[in-house]
């Protein structure tokens, strides 16, 4: 027969047992609790711009502790992730603000390209189609809403807003020169106004060859002020397209950015363009497309000359760019060494086959 003694010392012993398998479940819960917090917040770090889930900032400020010293812990924990969540919400709210769908035209990887609207006032007239130089606005002054000619002062030809530019720095050529002292003359605010042509290829092929210190310093010295004054300015012109790297040194340079960066695209292809814009969109502004034209860049810079291939580019870039959010503005290219068969009109100013197409593309719009 087991005596009240032992009994008391079998009930002492089992109440001891328990006790540590208690402590023992405990303990492994907060470890376990620590390691889900740390996991989250290296989610949320490795989630970086995207908003963290808000299942995860419940779980963290639902998990409890025993003890006063693991609630403070938790507390604090709570705070941090609570605090990076609001961060990285407030990044994703800024970036939605300047990003938004690319049109239907834009290819098929647009979700992972950065996509910029369109914003409003940045459509001159409301209408995206425009024309470079003087040709032809008589049988397009109905369809466009806008023009430049690369000078300080564009006439004004009926509605379409004459836009002016800044070719270059005024040492390229005795024309760059004129240009410059005339832009110096302007004495009003235009609504638009373009920058350099080019400056990334070297001049003497049409092209303002600038270097990015020079192209900074007259950007800031001559262009920046309009913009206090209610001009939306538009950034210098690439030459190498896609290949460029001089506006990007040049937007980390200048200390009064551009409202809408301007392009020029020289394809064949709609893979090609959609790539210039792609390229583009990454600078977060409104694109205006100044010059286009039907070249093949592959090898080189050899100008489309089939008019059935001619027609069908024209076709569809118009249709393109008018899908294409990101695009406020495009301009048909008339420069120099295009061949004979993409002008819109011939030597004696005839308007060709090209310019009828281009205005029954545009026509579908306005």
């Amino acid at each position: 027969m087991i005596s009240w003694k032992a009994l008391v010392v079998f009930a002492l012993l089992a109440g001891q047992s328990a006790a540590a398998r208690h402590s023992a479940r405990h303990a492994h819960g907060k470890h376990a609790a620590a390691r889900n917090t740390n996991q989250k917040r290296t989610a949320l770090h490795r989630r970086g711009s995207c908003k963290a889930p808000s299942s995860s900032l419940s779980s963290a400020a639902s998990s409890t502790t025993h003890t006063s010293t693991s609630t403070t812990v938790q507390q604090t924990t709570t705070k941090q992730t609570t605090t990076a969540a609001a961060q990285t919400t407030k990044t994703t709210a800024k970036a939605s603000t300047s990003t938004g769908s690319s049109g239907s035209n834009s290819g098929s990887n647009s979700g992972s390209v950065k996509s910029v609207q369109a914003a409003a006032g940045f459509t001159p007239n409301n209408i995206k189609a425009g024309t470079s130089s003087g040709n032809a606005y008589s049988s397009l002054q109905n369809h466009i809403g806008w023009w430049y000619d690369w000078t300080p002062n564009p006439a004004q030809k009926g509605s379409a807003v004459p836009v002016p530019m800044l070719w270059g720095g005024g040492t390229a050529d005795s024309a760059d020169s004129s240009r410059l002292s005339a832009f110096e003359k302007i004495s009003s605010a235009p609504q638009y106004m373009l920058g350099f042509e080019e400056p990334d290829c070297p001049s003497g092929g049409g092209s303002a060859g600038m270097s990015v210190s020079e192209g900074v310093q007259v950007w800031e010295a001559h262009i920046a002020p309009f913009k206090a004054k209610g001009t939306k300015l538009g950034s210098p012109s690439m030459c190498k397209q896609v290949a460029e790297t001089w506006l990007k040194e040049f937007s980390e340079q200048i200390s009064t950015d551009w409202d809408f960066t301007n392009i020029h695209v020289n394809k064949n292809n709609m893979d090609g363009v959609r790539a210039d814009l792609d390229h583009y969109a990454s600078y977060g502004k409104p694109i205006w497309v100044s010059e286009f034209a039907c070249v093949d860049d592959s090898t080189g810079f050899e100008p489309c000359t089939d008019q059935g291939e001619i027609n069908t580019f024209i076709n569809d870039i118009v249709d393109l760019f008018q899908g294409d959010s990101r695009v406020a503005a495009y301009a048909y290219s008339n420069g120099e060494g295009l061949g004979s068969v993409w002008p819109m009109v011939d030597g004696n100013g005839n308007l060709q086959e090209s310019g009828k197409t281009y205005i029954a593309a545009i026509s579908k719009y306005h």
